[in-house]
């Protein structure tokens, strides 16, 4: 179901907005001229989108918050509101990760992975649904993954995270269809993105953490999310990949086990090697001085769009094209009987 565009400009709330897709994202729906507050923990960071969003046409309000509180979460939305007004967005994409084998990685870093990735969506969520059920308007996005379909080695606490992000929706989305409310819930599912994650997250393999080829650039993920934000689609795939791994995990998971436990740690790793342990930004933001901006040290390999999200975007507009083209040709063929 299509929702109707909001006429003006709306106040997006953007989580994890300091650099990578929060960043792009903001970008993205301040070029249509939105308000938008900017959620995230790093100081320059914050800035620096600040500046990105006013110069892209938009009004930006940096909020510094730390999403595995609940109490920070809701204190952003409650300044976002008197600043800017009713929330019409809110976008979940606030992550944490630590790159390590499940036995190597220690019940803290499970914990905090969890707080910011999963319960940092299940804060958000709730904080916009405390003022948009009470109009009885929204929307709320939240960024998936292709591994919350299909999990893979040495991220087990990020995986599984977004596994609970997608259980947490569905449940959310029967209520609000029960409630018969008209707030809309929608999940886009990312693949692997060409962000600074890469560069600041906490790893202790061998060599430097990459995402999984093919890459795609973060203004990809952004313009799924402020496509999805005006839908009422139940969910968005970005990327062939994530199309594949989802219905790879539905037709052969024992395959893709092997194909994983074979392939997946040579694949998260380029051939540069990390100098020891990287602490990374689980516990402190590493962009509070330096900001560290949308994209990450893979613009050589990062494709630019997504075929498979322009077929999602018009798949209502092709399928009416096929139809009609098999009632044309059904009635070429009843006529030449």
């Amino acid at each position: 179901m299509k929702l109707r565009r909001r006429r003006g400009p709306g106040v997006v709330v953007v989580t994890g907005a300091s650099a990578g897709v929060g960043r792009a994202t903001a970008i993205a729906f301040a070029r249509r001229g939105d308000r938008v507050a900017l959620l995230a923990r790093g100081a320059a960071g914050l800035e620096a989108a600040r500046a990105d969003v006013e110069q892209a046409g938009g009004t930006a309000l940096p909020l510094p918050t730390d999403v595995g509180s609940a109490a920070s979460v809701e204190a952003a939305a409650a300044a976002c509101e008197e600043e800017l007004g009713p929330i019409d967005v809110w976008v979940n994409n606030a992550m944490a990760t630590v790159f390590s084998p499940i036995v190597q990685t220690t019940p803290e870093e499970f914990r905090r992975a969890t707080e910011v990735t999963y319960l940092g969506t299940v804060y958000g969520t709730l904080a916009a649904l405390r003022r948009m059920k009470a109009r009885d308007r929204g929307s709320i996005v939240q960024v998936g993954s292709a591994l919350a379909y299909r999990a893979i080695p040495l991220q087990a606490a990020y995986c599984a995270a977004k596994h609970a992000v997608n259980g947490f929706t569905e449940s959310l989305r029967t209520e609000l269809l029960h409630d018969g409310s008209k707030v809309r819930v929608t999940v886009v599912q990312m693949p692997a993105l060409n962000t600074p994650q890469f560069g600041w997250s906490r790893s202790r393999m061998p060599r430097h953490p990459q995402p999984v080829p093919p890459i795609f650039q973060p203004e990809v993920a952004a313009d799924a999310i402020v496509w999805a934000s005006d839908h009422g689609r139940r969910e968005v795939y970005v990327g062939g990949p994530t199309a594949k791994a989802i219905y790879g995990e539905r037709i052969a998971p024992g395959l893709l086990d092997h194909y994983l436990a074979a392939t997946g740690y040579d694949a998260q790793q380029t051939a540069e090697p990390m100098d020891g342990e990287r602490s990374g930004n689980l516990f402190e933001p590493l962009d509070e001085h330096v900001d560290h901006g949308a994209h990450g040290s893979f613009d050589d390999q990062a494709l630019a769009e997504s075929r498979l999200l322009w077929v999602s975007k018009h798949k209502h507009a092709l399928l009416s094209a096929g139809a009609a083209a098999t009632a044309g040709v059904v009635g070429i063929v009843r006529r030449v009987r």
